[in-house]
């Protein structure tokens, strides 16, 4: 895939590349990869096609130029011209659709332009290729069973078959058709065609049309002098349907100046590389094909597989291993830039072109703001290349703009393709924005979900961050350009030219991210992960924030109104023991009113901020409150309702959609390194629980007429997985028979019979289970128990003592952490963690908490995102009028009409339970409680 000019004595060789997909589809049984799922048959047998095509042409008449063309869509300008072209043709097979992209990246693996456009059927382009090396007396070969393009033969222009590996020239297409290659159209237009559904003549076959043709040689000359055919019927048909053959001649000829954009200088061949091919292999999991690869490749001394380093980044630091970006890293600056303005229709076309020739395509939408329902759109930037980058202004105050509507109705067709990969960097907003304009998106890969993969836990994923660590670039910031505070302007008000440096850049540097990271998780054994799971999440997420949570505002103004009433009380009872009125918000005055004025005493270690003033966190606060300091038991009230009040109560108030009556939260799909959601404006990941009057917040939430709000949770997952990791019978007996988990730790660790486990064992033990997880020490065991220390030491060692397994799981992950400096999920997510072999003894020690629990509360995660993926399929298919409402943690929240409540669910719970399964066979079963009401309270 190199340009090489055109030469007398070159061959150039064309590949029907959709027929080859169609062949190897109908030929080979049903294939999927084992690690997700993916429909990869026809890709299996397009890459053995392929790779044993290009190894007979160099063996033999080597070419110097190849391409593979491809239909670029089912409608072409023969449907503008007879609608019915085609309409008998079933659709693809779902399964076979998602390949026809992957067939493309195929070529490219091998090292082959793949051309296709919109409008046109691969057999013009190839027409096309072939009339314009005719031109110049080129050779040109064309790899296709396909009997139309039989019309092309002459002395420069071939056919070969791929079933018969035959070279067809005059003498083949004579016995096919019986008549010159030239006149095979006329030929055609007469028999017509009941496939395609080309009308043609009645009564008149491929014989009959030929014996007409050679007689009268043309079809004009035949349909002119068609009263004079002896035979009464077969004149009578010509005359009555002669329009019928015209059109029919139209349908059937090939166009031989269809506008493309590559040349044949494009097409220059190459040996293919041998670590792209195998990157590619490795992905689709042809390892059979790839041993075949290697083998010859590295034979004939192609380039050496791919190596990867293990030097330390000059930018990360403390990791060391297993570091692969290095490898691929693009640090040299790009020397060229080619950023331009797309303000006339001849610069959009030519863009949809490339597009069109490419197969993929960077885009990044600038709007008026970052509210998915209230911006709009100001324009779009396109990069196909790196150091390429193009900008489309489509609502800004001023300058000359296209119109947003042609832009949109144009790109719609490749956004709505499965045939055309999309790219974009946090792409779930560009999907909200293109939604508002009736525009979907469909097969993307986004940039920050492939570097979330690659390096969670290591970094922040936001583009400008990446673009510095692994690019060596620095960004023009958004701030550079609209401004900040007072003087920050909205998009649609920074002139064009501004503009167009920043939205160009972002999407030429979103392209290199991808060109990186696609590498990466390959070497990384990342991709499947990244496909089956990671990159299904936008799509989803969309949906959940489109549809919002309906809320009673009502119920809302009464809470806080109770909540200040309330703390009001509260406030007046802390001045009277205080003896004077402070500011109980101020942590300052609250440490000079309980240590100063009161003389109050801690036992524990006092804090200090870092002004020096004496700490009154919550953890202070609450050790006086328990030696029987009534201030600080109230002052705690006082806080939780006032966060209460102004964190939600007026917050969610204030972030409800007019409109909808609904708050339409953000997800962010990078917010925590184990995989968990994060979420803000409002944050529904922390809604209280707990007690009484968090409670109520959650009455807040309520479902619409009609419906109610059904509740979906996990039970005990983390313990569950905690089971299957440490690989601890005790506790996968325990899940097994449904026993109280909690109740059983108790009898172990407190060597009592389980019939005898009291209320408080069982709290202590649900303490020691849950601390486990997360690395507890004896001293936050002591201190969240209200116990001593040496009595907490002797829980936990009872605790190890009574299940090893846990011991040995805590001291095999923290090895692994030290030597890899990551943790993998049982479901392949790697998470990075930072100061694992850090000098510093905190440091270090939190990073060992976290390496303990970060495979566990990963996999939590894993087995919910695994649920919302065959959720949603099932909402979409067989529930359309439920809406698909959050996700908090381990919980799924929905919103269903009240008339299918029940069987919706019982399929929800089997859903949840199952789908996690299908991805890694744990030792446990997952159990999901599935709860429903008016409200989301009610629902848990």
């Amino acid at each position: 895939m190199i340009f090489r000019p055109v030469n007398s004595g070159d061959r150039v060789f064309l590949i029907d590349g959709s027929g080859f997909i169609f062949r190897a589809y109908h030929a080979l049984p049903p294939l999927t990869r084992a690690s997700d799922d993916l429909p990869i048959g026809a890709v299996s047998g397009f890459c053995n096609m392929l790779f044993k095509l290009t190894e007979e042409l160099k063996a033999g008449d080597s070419p110097t130029h190849i391409a593979v063309i491809f239909d670029a869509s089912s409608k072409t300008f023969r449907n503008d011209i007879y609608p019915a072209y085609k309409a008998n043709r079933p659709p693809p097979p779902d399964d076979l659709v998602p390949q026809f992209a992957l067939c493309r990246e195929a070529c490219r693996a091998f090292g082959i332009i793949p051309i296709e456009l919109l409008g046109y059927e691969a057999d013009d382009l190839i027409a096309t290729y072939a009339y314009q090396a005719q031109q110049k007396n080129i050779e040109t070969r064309i790899y296709s069973s396909d009997k139309d393009l039989m019309q092309l033969i002459n002395d420069t222009t071939h056919v070969i078959c791929p079933l018969k590996n035959k070279l067809m020239g005059y003498d083949a297409a004579i016995e096919k058709f019986g008549v010159s290659p030239d006149k095979i159209p006329f030929v055609q237009a007469l028999s017509g065609d009941s496939i395609d559904n080309i009308p043609g003549v009645p009564g008149i076959g491929v014989k009959t049309a030929a014996q007409l043709i050679n007689e009268f040689n043309t079809l004009e000359n035949l349909l002119n002098n068609a009263h004079t055919i002896p035979q009464q019927k077969r004149r009578e048909n010509l005359v009555e349907y002669a329009n019928n053959a015209r059109l029919s001649f139209e349908l059937v000829t090939l166009k031989r100046d269809v506008p493309t954009q590559s040349a044949l200088e494009d097409f220059g061949f190459q040996e293919p590389q041998l670590d792209i091919v195998l990157s590619f292999l490795s992905k689709m999991e042809l390892k059979t094909l790839a041993k075949r690869v290697e083998a010859r490749l590295t034979k004939s001394g192609s380039s050496p597989i791919l190596q990867t380093t293990s030097s330390p980044s000059p930018v990360l630091g403390t990791f060391q291993q297993g570091d692969f970006f290095q490898s691929f890293s693009h640090k040299d600056p790009v020397q060229e830039k080619n950023y331009h303005l797309i303000d006339t229709i001849d610069q959009f076309e030519n863009l949809l072109d490339t597009i069109n020739q490419l197969g993929h395509f960077v885009f990044d939408t600038e709007t008026t703001g970052l509210d998915i329902l209230s911006s709009k759109l100001v324009g779009l930037a396109i990069s196909c290349g790196v150091g390429h980058g193009a900008y489309i202004p489509l609502g800004h105050n001023d300058g000359k703009q296209l119109d947003k509507d042609f832009v949109l109705d144009k790109l719609k067709p490749f956004f709505i393709s499965n045939q055309f990969l999309k790219i974009a960097h946090n792409i779930k907003y560009d999907m909200a924005i293109l939604k508002n304009e009736g525009v979907d998106v469909v097969c993307y890969d986004d940039t920050m979900l492939m570097s979330y993969v690659l390096y969670a836990g290591k970094h922040r994923h936001n583009m400008d961050d990446l673009a510095e660590i692994y690019l060596n670039h620095k960004t023009i910031t958004f701030e550079d350009v609209v401004g900040k505070g007072k003087n920050q302007k909205t998009f649609n008000q920074i002139p064009i030219n501004q503009a167009l440096n920043y939205a160009a850049e972002d999407a030429e540097v979103t392209y290199r991210l991808w060109n990186l990271f696609s590498r990466c998780l390959i070497v990384q054994k990342q991709h499947c992960f990244y496909q089956s799971l990671e990159r299904k999440m936008p799509e989803i997420v969309c949906t959940i924030e489109r549809n919002g949570f309906k809320i009673d505002r009502d119920w809302l103004k009464q809470l806080s109104d109770r909540f200040e009433k309330e703390s009001g009380e509260i406030a007046e009872k802390i001045f009277e023991i205080a003896g004077e009125s402070f500011n109980i918000a101020s942590p300052k005055q609250i440490a000079q009113i309980l240590f100063d004025k009161l003389k109050i005493s801690y036992a524990g270690k006092q804090k200090t901020t870092a002004t020096g003033q004496s700490a009154t966190g919550a953890d202070i606060l609450e050790d006086l409150a328990a030696e029987g300091h009534e201030i600080a038991d109230l002052i705690l009230k006082w806080r939780g309702l006032q966060k209460l009040k102004s964190t939600y109560c007026d917050s969610l108030q204030i972030h409800a959609n007019i409109a909808t009556d609904r708050v339409h939260s953000s997800f962010h799909l990078t917010g925590a390194a184990t995989g968990r959601f994060s979420s803000s404006d409002p944050n529904l990941q922390n809604i209280p629980i707990k007690t009484p009057e968090g409670q109520k917040v959650r009455q807040a939430f309520i479902a619409s007429d009609k419906c109610s709000i059904v509740s979906a949770d996990y039970s005990q997952i983390e313990l569950r997985l905690l089971a299957h990791c440490a690989d601890i019978d005790l506790l996968k007996e325990s899940f097994k028979n449904n026993e109280d988990i909690h109740a059983r730790t108790a009898s172990e660790v407190f060597g009592v019979p389980l019939s005898e486990v009291s209320g408080e064992l069982r709290r202590k033990a649900k303490a020691v289970n849950f601390g486990i997880i997360y690395g507890i020490s004896a001293f936050g065991l002591s201190a969240q128990l209200k116990i001593t220390q040496a009595e907490a030491k002797y829980y936990i060692e009872t605790y190890f003592k009574r299940l090893p397994q846990v011991k040995t799981y805590m001291q095999q992950t923290i090895a692994f952490a030290r030597d890899k400096h990551f943790v993998l999920t049982p479901f392949g997510r790697k998470i990075w963690i930072k100061d694992i072999n850090s000098k510093n003894y905190s440091a270090r020690a939190f990073s060992e908490r976290a390496a303990i629990n970060a495979p566990l509360q990963g996999a939590a995660a894993d087995c919910i995102k695994y649920a919302m993926i065959d959720v949603d399929k099932v909402i979409r298919t067989h529930y359309p009028d439920v809406k698909f409402l959050s996700q908090v943690h381990d919980e799924l929240l929905f919103e269903v009409p009240n008339q299918m409540l029940d069987i919706f669910k019982r399929n929800i719970q089997e859903i949840m339970q199952q789908a996690p399964l299908k991805a890694v066979r744990l030792t446990i079963p997952l159990v999901v409680e599935v709860g429903h009401g008016i409200n989301w309270r009610e629902a848990h």
